[in-house]
């Protein structure tokens, strides 16, 4: 049995400090909360925002056959556009996630690693009590 000197972030060693945390607790927390709740700020919407859009398209495609089939340019007719635009919201939206989660998201998160994981990895919720370690 080897041993792994440098443990990293995911591994059985990290995993064993969070044992002790109250995750119950941990979700009652202001900082928590907020992060919760922006994250379903972007992504409820987002998600609904591109459903609607993708119903659309299917719709459009199933039922208005003349509107789509209109011809753009050459072969390039409205139905193909509507359909590689499907492609490019999806991507539009993924990075604009990545980039809200940098600036929004991530920054929280690391604050809740790092006051439940605590200067030598120990859990602590002295924050909340006021006590000292």
């Amino acid at each position: 049995m080897a041993s792994n000197p440098t443990p990293d972030a995911g591994s059985a060693g990290s995993a064993a400090s969070l044992g002790a945390v109250d995750f119950q607790e941990v979700q009652q927390r202001p900082r928590f909360r907020e992060l919760r709740r922006r994250h379903r700020s972007f992504v409820f919407p987002m998600a609904a925002a591109f459903l609607l859009w993708y119903f659309l398209y299917v719709l459009l495609a199933d039922y208005a056959h003349g509107f789509m089939s209109t011809r753009i340019a050459g072969n390039i007719n409205i139905g193909l556009v509507f359909g590689l635009l499907q492609f490019v919201t999806t991507f539009v939206i993924t990075m604009w996630y990545v980039s809200y989660a940098n600036k929004k998201l991530d920054p929280v998160a690391a604050e809740l690693r790092a006051e439940l994981e605590g200067p030598a990895g120990t859990t602590s919720t002295t924050a909340e009590t006021g006590g000292a370690k």
